[in-house]
């Protein structure tokens, strides 16, 4: 009788520790990282017997977890990979905000301004109409500087999620080296823990949102989580700290990862990280917002630039010349690599000879590297095109892209020093109005044109600009007509050239005007070219500011389409990035349902677990009845 009672009493024991077991499933259903359990039976050896083996009943071998290494590491991986792609994304849809088209955006206020110089145009005396240009000039710079201030804004909060995410790995590669500990010790006992378990992989899970990690197990239980592909963040039961770290030109807009490995701080460089928050937003801080931020500061330092080019040419209503319109500052110095052995500091500005360089401009950054004190490289950032010069000197600057990089006064650059230039960092952020009042803005052409009284063709004057400064601007000068389409030139600064073809249309420049004519001369007709005394009655200039409107500027670009182009890159990589990030999603989600099959927690599987062991139970409770009735049955008939 004992027998029976033996193996019911197991059955009972087994089937409460499965019914225990499903209705812990259930309870976890909704828990991160919970991987489904259940119990393993093992039938008890059966005892012999001269008639054969009787079974002993039912024994648990141990609670086994529900899990797949390969699946769960690449639902981690995929994971990962999804958490760039995604931050990245909404870094770059905050940055787009910052480009705004309509009536609103920084490129209407541009065209605003340049369009209402066309009321001067029309009304040379008009003090309203100059009232209007100024506040229009002055409404650009505004929005040139609420835009940057907006990129500020984006850095900073950058640069506050990047601090978060780095607390969060150390934090957590803290309580996975814990865990292992813990893991490590339970498995003394031969059993595996699987809470214990199911925790580490969760938090690796987590620790992968932040960056990815490789995993690789040791024999005591432990895994050993590694950054950047061989960087170790948690050996065992000890850690490496991460932290962020500027570059090595010290650029406060950029940051890199650095893991401390014993006394040494190992970089770990951008391209290596793969997925994680941290790797899109130091993809999104160290070139979607560096070369947004380029892009505004070339439209501001260009147009800008420009606009006090053609000012500074003419006269203002007193007849005095023109002083800048903007206040813009200086391109600042390149930026010294923390290895530098040399003693050079290096000074940008635009060209100015021999012409500006304003629609030359590209929307980078450059790195400046030398083999010795006058020959070297200068790489494009933007594209890597890589540049190489020689004869470098305080005399012989390098020319690139429309800007002069020259050793400022003294020092000598040394083999291996490194420059970083950024010219275009502080344009936008700083660029306003260089003055209040209308009567300051010099829209007079400093040179008027003339036909002679006499002439007998049906010349006449197109347009008549000036273009760039120069000592012989004012001075006069005499276009005669030979009647067979040629004419002669006099005028000091001229070259006084004779046999000069002539087409109608087409520009005549000399001593840094142009004059565009038209019309059929005839012999000895006379076109003269000299200093402006009505200039309080004169326009000529604010039609060459509105010819700036045309001007190929950006990229071979139109200075007006100049934000339109920088609206379209921003929005391009929107797109580029959306998509990515859809991608990776659809990945991460289809390998997290694979895990989850094979992990997770079915409701109706375990319900009916629940209605087999209970049955069971049951069944094994009966057992036991029937043990003791038959005991009781047994004893009464021994009593008699």
């Amino acid at each position: 009788m004992s027998s029976i009672l033996n193996i019911g009493t197991r059955a009972l024991m087994a089937n409460q520790l499965a019914l225990q077991t499903a209705g812990n499933n259930i309870a976890n259903v909704n828990t991160p990282g919970y991987s489904r359990q259940s119990v393993t039976l093992a039938n008890v050896a059966g005892q012999f017997s001269g008639s054969g083996y009787y079974g002993n009943g039912v024994e648990i071998v141990t609670v086994a977890r529900s899990h797949s290494e390969f699946l769960t590491r690449q639902a981690t991986l995929s994971s990962s990979v999804a958490a760039s792609d995604t931050k990245r994304l909404s870094q770059l849809k905050q940055l787009e905000d910052v480009f705004q088209g309509g009536a609103t955006g920084l490129g209407a206020s541009v065209s605003d301004m340049l369009n209402s110089f066309s009321d001067i145009v029309s009304s040379p005396t008009d003090v309203t109409a100059r009232t209007v240009a100024l506040s229009r000039a002055d409404e650009m710079a505004s929005r040139f500087r609420a835009a940057a201030s907006q990129l500020d804004n984006l850095k900073s909060g950058v640069q506050t999620e990047l601090k978060s995410s780095v607390d969060s790995i150390n934090s957590l590669a803290g309580r996975i080296a814990s865990v292992n500990g813990e893991i490590s010790r339970a498995l003394n006992s031969g059993q595996q823990p699987n809470d214990l378990l199911d925790q580490r992989d969760q938090l690796i899970k987590e620790l992968n949102q932040h960056v990815q990690t490789t995993s690789i197990p040791a024999d005591d239980g432990t895994i050993g989580i590694f950054l950047a592909g061989s960087q170790s963040l948690v050996l065992g039961t000890s850690t490496s700290k991460v932290s962020l770290i500027q570059d090595e030109f010290g650029d406060p807009a950029k940051s890199k990862l650095a893991i401390q490995q014993g006394k040494a701080s190992v970089v770990l460089e951008e391209a290596t990280l793969g997925g994680g928050a941290i790797a899109g937003m130091l993809r999104f801080q160290n070139s979607d917002l560096v070369d947004a931020s380029n892009l505004l500061g070339r439209m501001a330092l260009a147009i800008g630039t420009a606009v006090n080019d053609q000012q500074t040419l003419g006269l203002d209503l007193k007849g005095a010349k023109g002083s800048n319109l903007f206040s813009l500052t200086a391109m600042p110095d390149g930026i010294k690599a923390t290895t530098n052995q040399g003693s050079a500091t290096l000074g940008v500005s635009i060209q100015t000879s021999p012409t500006s360089g304003t629609t030359a401009l590209a929307a980078s950054n450059y790195e400046i590297s030398f083999n010795d004190a006058t020959t070297g490289t200068i790489k494009r950032l933007s594209d890597g095109v890589t540049t190489n010069f020689s004869s470098f000197s305080s005399t012989s600057p390098i020319k690139i892209d429309g800007l002069d990089i020259a050793i400022n006064n003294t020092g000598t650059p040394a083999g291996g020093d490194r420059f970083l230039i950024t010219p275009f960092k502080d344009a936008a952020s700083s660029i306003s109005t260089a003055f209040a009042s209308a009567s300051g803005l010099a829209m007079a052409s400093p040179v008027s044109g003339t036909m002679a009284s006499d002439n007998k063709g049906t010349l006449a004057t197109s347009t008549l600009t000036a273009q760039q400064d120069n000592a012989n601007l004012t001075e006069e000068v005499t276009l005669t007509f030979d009647g067979a389409g040629k004419f002669n030139v006099t005028g000091t600064g001229t070259g006084t050239p004779t046999g000069v073809s002539y087409t109608p249309g087409e520009p005549i420049n000399y001593n840094g005007w142009s004059v565009t004519l038209i019309g059929t001369p005839q012999a000895g007709d006379v076109f003269t070219i000299k200093a402006n005394a009505y200039a309080a009655q004169d326009a000529g200039n604010a039609q060459a500011m509105m010819d700036l409107r045309g001007m190929a500027m950006f990229d071979g670009a139109a200075l007006t389409d100049g934000y339109a182009g920088a609206m379209s890159e921003i929005g391009v990589r929107v797109q580029s990035a959306g998509y990515a990030a859809a991608v990776s999603e659809s990945i991460a989600l289809n390998m997290e349902k694979d895990r989850t099959s094979v992990s997770g927690v079915n409701l109706d599987e375990e319900a009916a677990k629940l209605l087999q062991f209970q049955q069971a139970y049951q069944s094994s409770a009966k057992m036991l009845q029937i043990s003791q009735s038959i005991f009781d049955t047994l004893m009464q008939t021994v009593a008699r």
